[in-house]
């Protein structure tokens, strides 16, 4: 029987230059939360990283807004001659394909 080994994922490493007075805000959260500095800041990136990536697949809409797009939804318009049209087409190619 084989047995194979899974050695941990290293994480990437990255480098930033940080003010004095911004490290020591970093420093001071940091120990609050009884974390590293480094973990701290990955943390930190991470939850940053995720509101902007939501906030670029997220729309919200007013109230205004959402109840206008359901008035849209509830009452749709009546069908316009070129649809009637590709829906006669439709319904003629699917007769003729049986």
């Amino acid at each position: 029987m084989t047995t194979t080994t899974t050695t941990p994922m290293r994480g990437a490493r990255i480098g930033a230059r940080i003010a004095p007075d911004v490290l020591s805000a970093v420093k001071r959260a940091a120990e609050i939360e009884g974390r590293s500095v480094s973990d701290f800041i990955v943390a930190a990136a991470r939850e940053a990283a995720e509101r902007t990536i939501e906030k670029t697949q997220i729309l919200q809409f007013s109230l205004a807004d959402q109840e206008r797009i359901a008035d849209l939804l509830s009452q749709p318009a009546a069908p316009n001659e070129a649809l009637a049209r590709a829906y006669a087409a439709h319904k003629e190619l699917i007769r003729d394909s049986r």
